[in-house]
């Protein structure tokens, strides 16, 4: 008989997983606690405004287009990609010695090396080194640590590992910050090096170096952007799901994965319990569950004490990643001074991450700040002559610190530091009436995380990428108590954001199939039945 499977959350890894293992021959029910899928990808639509509600940094184009191959489509297919220029700009304050300043990051690595070498003499040829250094990184991370499960020895021991071990030690043993500040002097660009460790939910100053192989990424191959914003990604997901006949509950929340006594002191899981929107009880019978709720989540709320891997006490121990608090406001007029992407940098951004993951934690003032400016692309996400501005504010992650609202009626703390950063925006990039001619404004904060996705102390990412919570010491994707669980989203292996939940679901599919090989599935051999392995 076909085997059943159930996947919790309908984010963008439980819909990826959905659909590998539908289209591997699994009668698959997924489970959506809210009445809309996506998870952290979601929108707001109001008042003419459209705005993304999470990621949107479109990068590692290899493996959105890996992972729509592996179910016969592409991303040029299913996507409607833009290419953004520039990149992003980096405004950074006022001081008594100078005005606010910008550094405009433009596409293509040759204009990236200029526009470094304007800045800082010789800066170019250094970071010319260091971005070949990011591509080989990032070329051994794909084929021997991404997409890798780390079931056999062997998938960490071949020729081409071994024989960079020498460099593997020094970049796992030193700080981005550190080895980043070898490259150049000028607090800006060491600055523009180091800020994707918050794509990592982790600051520079503990984020191996490694990860510098994040340069590789936007300064190299540049940014997209799908037209629409990321829900688009969302429905290209929703079309493969059902497409391939899997079975989705939305309005259902999952209260309890059970299992059965397996093999002597073994247990195997037997289903799920779950309620409906009219608060009805379900019990859903299967031979697999894949859980892409929030780990801390799944493990210390659905899982009986005897089937925890990660029980609470072992939480005390996890390095959490920052928690944010989220500002949209829809603006009447054009507002010029902001392209696409502005990444807003304090001078003295360590005490921002002492704040945020130090041990006495608050929210910063200043804050360094991310702004998004879709309607810079695609006009359609506002009204005619107007804009819509995220605003992101990466805060401790702290469920205490409140929950956001519409037009400033959010917790008080929220809403204070929403404030700050609609002032800050308008001092540094030149917007002086930028708080007049708000006309929509909404927040969220870390409770808002805790409430829409169960996420861990109200985080927005989840366990932050440290050493000891990278590659084959993060959260694995298979429970190590229970036969048939398994794992999968930015809370466990390979970790946060979107592409690495595309390739959590593979590394879910290849648990199940007994596949130990550390690079991507061959597409063509991508839909092989278990039994084939």
């Amino acid at each position: 008989m076909t085997q059943r499977v159930s996947v919790i959350g309908g984010g963008a890894a439980g819909l990826a997983t959905a659909a590998l293992m539908a289209g591997e021959g699994y009668s698959v029910d997924l489970f959506e606690q809210n009445s809309a899928l996506g998870g952290r990808i979601g929108s707001i639509e109001e008042e003419g405004y459209r705005f993304d509600t999470g990621p949107s940094w479109y990068l590692l184009p290899e493996v959105y287009e890996h992972f729509f191959n592996l179910l016969g489509t592409t991303a040029a297919a299913e996507l409607d990609l833009r290419d953004l220029d520039p990149a992003y700009t980096v405004f950074s304050p006022a001081s008594q010695t100078r005005r606010a300043q910008s550094v405009t990051i433009p596409r293509g690595r040759g204009h990236v090396l200029e526009a470094f070498e304007r800045i800082e003499g010789g800066s170019g040829s250094s970071l010319s080194r260091y971005l070949t250094s990011a591509d080989r990184t990032r070329e051994m991370a794909i084929d021997s640590f991404l997409y890798n499960p780390f079931t056999s020895p062997t998938s960490i021991l071949r020729s081409e590992i071994v024989a960079a071990l020498p460099t593997l030690a020094r970049l796992l043993g030193t700080s981005l910050e550190r080895f980043s500040s070898t490259a150049v002097r000028h607090p800006v660009l060491r600055q523009i090096l180091q800020y994707p460790a918050i794509f990592l939910g982790t600051d520079p100053r503990r984020a191996p170096a490694i990860y510098h192989l994040m340069s590789a990424l936007d300064l190299g191959d540049g940014v997209q952007y799908p037209m629409g914003g990321f829900r688009t990604i969302v429905d290209a997901l929703v079309r493969l799901v059902n497409a391939a006949g899997v079975r989705v509950h939305t309005d259902a929340t999952v209260r309890h994965i059970s299992s059965l006594a397996h093999r002597g002191r073994h247990r195997k899981v037997s289903g799920l319990a779950w309620t409906d929107q009219e608060g009805r009880h379900h019990d859903h019978h299967c031979d697999l569950v894949v859980s892409a709720a929030d780990l801390h989540h799944t493990e210390t709320q659905l899982l009986d004490d005897v089937d925890q891997s990660f029980p609470e006490s072992w939480w005390e121990k996890v390095t959490s990643g920052p928690g944010a608090i989220l500002v949209f406001l829809g603006v009447e007029g054009e507002v010029p001074q902001l392209p696409h992407h502005s990444l807003f940098f304090t001078d003295d951004w360590s005490a921002n991450f002492d704040d945020i993951f130090g041990p006495h934690q608050k929210i910063s003032s200043p804050a360094s700040t991310y702004v998004c400016k879709p309607s810079h692309t695609d006009p359609t996400l506002a009204p005619h002559d107007h804009e819509n501005l995220f605003i992101l504010i990466p805060v401790p992650a702290d469920v205490g610190l409140g929950a956001g609202g519409s037009d400033g009626r959010g917790d008080a703390r929220i809403e204070r530091a929403a404030d700050r950063a609609i002032d800050q925006i308008a001092d540094w990039a030149g917007i002086p009436d930028l708080r007049d001619r708000i006309r929509f404004r909404q927040t969220q904060g870390p409770t808002d995380f805790s409430r829409s996705y169960n996420s861990w102390l109200g985080g927005m990412l989840g366990p932050a990428h440290t050493l000891r919570q990278s590659a084959m010491f993060r959260q694995q994707n298979v429970s190590r108590k229970v036969e048939g669980l398994y794992y999968a989203g930015a809370t466990t292996a390979p970790g946060v954001g979107v592409p690495m939940c595309l390739i959590s679901a593979e590394l879910v599919l290849k648990h199940i199939r007994g596949d130990s090989s550390p690079g991507p599935l061959p597409v063509d051999g991508s839909r092989r039945t278990s039994a084939d392995s």
